[in-house]
């Protein structure tokens, strides 16, 4: 594969750069990857919470072509919920209107009419819709891959079965249907899908029989994450959960968390202290804070955070894919306690690499194992870095998808 340059086109709802959270870390690691071998453009929608110049400058240390367009629908508060109450009355879901710009049509037009590309990667199912299979008169259309992230109706349905609000509960009921039929229509469209875990795969196979799949795992840049002379030590009483706040999975985890373990664990250590970091934090995760625990928000490096932490706590009870808080904690050689879908997807053995416990009493119980004994979190710290290492570096993910696009350039040749 190495022996042929591609030209790829990168589709994207975000920015992939700079990669403030997990879907951004994703796209941001295996571009920067693919782009020292392949030719790379990429077409972005920029909320209004984006600095466009801040992201065409990080984007274009891999992009030769970068081309970004504001997304008025992209914001909070009213317009959030008109889009809600127009989706009500579509076939369309929440998530496909949200991403109706006016242009970006034209602008696919526009770039791929202009010059050949081998491949165009979609991000998310929410775009698959656009016609990107086009060309240069003399050239045959680019491959169309999707690189799925998750599976979307799926965590969405999750919700619409967990959620303790009956109106949320409803919408969701409602548009995870909607969702579902616009995401199976993207993967039997595409020419080939990346999916985050063989779990993800398993679960769209079952929907699409027929598609072309390759687990293209999450990573973390294993050079940067790492443990560096200069980061505080672990000080002993110190619980982080971090990721992007604003998200169906984080708030539920998190809240079960405050709410059912951490009384535990802090009635056996009263002086551990929990930080919650990430952007984006909604009311519900901002009342969280009180005596021992912190809500710190957005913090530019991660780093000192998961070096000084004596355990990383992660208490997801919804979502799919595979979860880069644990990847990059796991690089960081922290010790981490996970429910087993938080930990879905890595192929690591609990006790050896990090705890998983599924109910208050066995989580509160892990975390606390940590705090009480430094030498167990730093054998499976340890252990966990040594895992990233031989599985979960950026490199071997996006040779994961080379290989896709390999395979699906050659299905098409045959």
């Amino acid at each position: 594969m190495r022996s042929q340059r591609l030209s790829l086109l990168c589709l994207s709802q975000m920015p992939p750069s700079p990669p403030r959270f997990g879907a951004q870390a994703r796209m941001h690691g295996l571009w920067t990857a693919l782009a020292r071998h392949h030719d790379v453009t990429t077409v972005a929608l920029a909320d209004a919470e984006f600095d466009l110049e801040e992201c065409r400058s990080a984007m274009g240390r891999y992009s030769q072509e970068v081309v970004l367009l504001p997304n008025p629908r992209g914001r909070d508060g009213a317009v959030k919920r008109g889009l809600q109450l127009r989706s009500l009355a579509s076939l369309h879901s929440f998530e496909r209107h949200r991403v109706e710009v006016h242009g970006l049509q034209q602008t696919l037009d526009r770039l791929l009419r202009s010059r050949p590309f081998d491949v165009v990667t979609v991000e998310f199912p929410y775009l698959a819709h656009l016609s990107v299979r086009q060309a240069p008169a003399d050239a045959p259309p680019p491959a169309m891959v999707v690189d799925a992230h998750e599976i979307a109706h799926d965590m969405v349905r999750q919700f619409a079965r967990s959620s303790r609000s009956l109106g949320r509960a409803l919408y969701a009921s409602l548009n995870w249907r909607k969702l579902r039929r616009e995401e199976l229509a993207a993967f039997r469209t595409a020419d080939g899908i990346a999916v985050c875990s063989v779990a993800d795969q398993e679960r769209l196979l079952r929907h699409v029989p027929s598609a072309r799949t390759v687990v293209v795992p999450n990573a973390a840049d294993v050079e940067r994450y790492r443990p560096r002379p200069e980061d505080p030590a672990p000080d002993g009483r110190t619980v982080v959960f971090f990721g992007l706040l604003s998200t169906l999975p984080n708030i539920d985890g998190i809240r079960w968390f405050v709410r059912d373990v951490w009384p535990r664990i802090a009635r056996e250590r009263p002086d551990a202290r929990l930080k919650i970091l990430g952007k984006g934090a909604p009311p519900e995760v901002q009342g969280l804070a009180g005596p021992g625990i912190e809500v710190v928000g957005f913090v530019e490096d991660l780093r000192p955070h998961l070096a000084a932490a004596a355990a990383i706590a992660v208490p997801l009870r919804l979502g799919g894919g595979t979860r880069l808080k644990i990847v990059e904690a796991m690089a960081m050689a922290r010790p981490i306690v996970s429910t087993t879908l938080g930990a879905e997807g890595i192929e690591a053995i609990p006790g050896r690499d990090l705890l998983i416990a599924d109910d208050p009493h066995g989580f509160a119980a892990a975390v606390v194992r940590l705090l009480q004994d430094p030498a167990a979190g730093a054998r499976i710290g340890g252990a966990a870095r040594r895992l990233s290492e031989e599985r979960y570096s950026w490199t071997g993910a996006a040779a994961e998808m080379e290989r896709l696009f390999q395979r699906v350039l050659e299905g098409r040749r045959t």
